[in-house]
């Protein structure tokens, strides 16, 4: 529940945003190479920010499937914050495996790092994964006045990123960013 000056602070906010989307799947890319929907490459997780996003009113202005390679995770990146998008949200690649490489890509571009959103995502997540969680490194932060937001890879960590976390506080999230 929110407070009379949450509310207040948060006036003002609400309208339709665009969004970027990068999932970040070697195998899914192997399969499928280069495809502007997530319906393409049977992407669950790609579909589910897509149709959530849709749903709340939003906008999806591209979407893009690219291999675990750190220069194509940051090349897909500077392609995204030069676009329309003011949310860029990526899928994939934040675990511990070797080949696990967006937030060594993507953290050192942030402007500015927003560790609440790593945290609340991780205790949020506790009910669905248990102690697991500890295996995610679920980061966000700004670069050029755009929010950054990496998950991981899993359908139901995307769903719950996004219903529980990111669409509620979306308009609030970029009011801060562009100021």
């Amino acid at each position: 529940m929110s407070s009379p000056s949450t509310i207040e602070h948060k006036k003002g906010s609400e309208k339709p945003y665009s969004f970027s989307l990068v999932t970040i799947s070697t195998s899914r890319y192997e399969s499928y190479g280069n495809v502007v929907l997530p319906d393409d490459a049977e992407d669950v997780s790609g579909k589910i920010m897509k149709d959530l996003i849709l749903e709340n009113g939003h906008h999806v202005c591209s979407y893009s499937l690219i291999p675990d390679d750190p220069s194509m995770v940051i090349s897909s990146l500077n392609e995204a914050l030069s676009s329309d998008a003011d949310i860029i949200i990526t899928s994939g690649g934040t675990g511990l495996a070797s080949k696990d490489v967006t937030i060594e890509s993507v953290v050192p571009m942030f402007e500015k790092e927003i560790p609440g959103f790593g945290e609340l995502f991780r205790h949020k997540s506790i009910d669905q994964i248990g102690s697991s969680v500890i295996l995610t490194r679920a980061s966000a932060g700004l670069i050029k006045g755009k929010m950054i937001f990496c998950l991981p890879g899993s359908p139901s960590a995307v769903e719950l990123a996004l219903n529980e976390i990111i669409l509620p506080e979306t308009g609030h999230l970029v009011k801060h960013a562009r100021q």
